[in-house]
């Protein structure tokens, strides 16, 4: 059995490009988002920027696996430039990423392979512009135990190494770690052991 993946890729920064075909001009902005609202309100930013644009295309992945995904064409010809943006998204393998190409028409027309030609260029120029960067898929556990049991917990992350955000010891202590998720298994095996541990795990994103 293969182990599970614990990095993606994603962009460190935003960026933007300009492309231009036979007149009409692309202008392509590609972002890191974490859900659809952040979506929602870059959109909104750029149709109140780029009023006078004919087409504001995009595409997004949302989620470590990019199991979150939507493509639009904004009134191009079905499958011409959304299905290109977001088909440049999963060649270089980027999510937790939206790219919109917001067209301004000159006036001669591309045709549908010129568009989607097009579409796919401008995007992989923005691609290619931006910092893409690898982080890690990681969880964030809270840990509360006796003080009596701080021997136990200590030997287990200094066997296990995860990264300890906040700690307070007392009578009750309280620790937060964020671990990968490939060593996730291991850690959680030996802190099930340690006596009167209560553990809470949620998702994170280092």
């Amino acid at each position: 059995m293969e182990p599970q993946k614990d990095t993606y890729l994603t962009l460190s920064a935003p960026a933007e490009i300009i492309y231009k075909e036979k007149s009409s001009k692309f202008l392509t902005y590609a972002w890191h988002v974490e859900s659809v609202d952040e979506v929602k309100e870059l959109l909104e930013g750029l149709y109140k920027q780029h009023y006078d644009a004919t087409h504001h295309c995009y595409a997004y992945r949302i989620g470590y696996y990019g199991e979150l995904f939507r493509a639009n064409d904004d009134g191009e010809p079905s499958g011409t430039a959304g299905k290109p943006i977001l088909g440049q998204l999963l060649s270089r393998d980027v999510t937790n990423c939206l790219v919109v190409v917001v067209r301004y028409f000159g006036g001669t027309k591309l045709g549908v392979s010129g568009l989607i030609d097009a579409y796919k260029t401008s995007t992989a120029m923005v691609l290619d512009e931006a910092d893409i960067v690898e982080r890690t898929i990681d969880r964030e556990i809270t840990i509360t135990f006796p003080y009596a049991s701080i021997g136990e917990v200590m030997k287990v992350l200094k066997d296990e190494k995860p990264k300890v955000r906040e700690q307070i010891f007392d009578n009750t202590c309280r620790i937060e770690l964020s671990v990968r998720l490939s060593k996730e298994a291991a850690l959680m095996g030996k802190m099930k052991d340690v006596s009167g541990i209560s553990i809470i795990i949620k998702n994170s994103e280092e």
